[in-house]
């Protein structure tokens, strides 16, 4: 049965996935409720590119991840303020150092997601965090590593929930388009914003 399931993954070199967002009502935090309830994140993934936006209410982020060379680009904008930091190699490295050596623990457990058979896992990270996570086992990304607490996991996560400032946000695919993404989507910009060092 194992073979049988690992026989039809097929890797996808582009997508787009979107999520909604959403904190536990009973959080003790309530600004990052107000932040983060009712926002968006959309992964695009073309070849060994990676782009992850997330809007809210409050602020926007734009992560670029470049496989081929292990490198990243976060845009920030805070209103009027725009940032930019240059992530080298090594800088992505040690700033996703949290998440190495993660245990993960697979599970039977299953639901299905939009129209994908999911199964759940649990990443333990270091520090006891932990990550609740259904990936479907029939696509895998070209790029796992864009969220670089899921480079282990067999599938493209599609729903997860992890702990932030001690509340639990719950992210949750609401759309996976495997059409062709603009190369557009990943050129970034060359001004109007401030370089910020990692």
């Amino acid at each position: 049965m194992y073979f049988t399931t690992f026989a039809q993954q097929r890797v996808v070199a582009e997508c787009t996935i979107t999520y909604s967002l959403s904190v536990d009502s009973s959080t003790t935090d309530k600004s990052l409720a107000e932040a983060l309830n009712n926002s968006s994140k959309t992964v695009y993934i073309k070849g060994n590119e990676s782009r992850v936006d997330l809007v809210s209410k409050a602020f926007k982020q734009s992560s670029f991840f470049d496989k081929s060379k292990s490198e990243a680009v976060i845009l920030r904008e805070f209103g009027e303020n725009k940032y930019m930091t240059k992530l080298s190699k090594d800088a992505w490295l040690k700033t996703n150092q949290k998440f190495d050596d993660a245990n993960v623990i697979k599970s039977e457990e299953t639901k299905t997601i939009l129209g994908y058979e999911c199964k759940k896992a649990i990443i333990q990270l270091k520090d006891k965090t932990e990550i609740v996570v259904y990936y479907a086992l029939s696509i895998v990304p070209s790029v796992k590593e864009y969220e670089y607490q899921f480079k282990n996991i067999p599938g493209v996560v599609l729903e997860y929930s992890t702990i932030e400032k001690g509340n639990t946000v719950y992210y949750k695919a609401t759309k996976i388009n495997l059409s062709p993404v603009p190369t557009h989507n990943f050129e970034i910009p060359v001004s109007g914003y401030r370089l910020l060092d990692y």
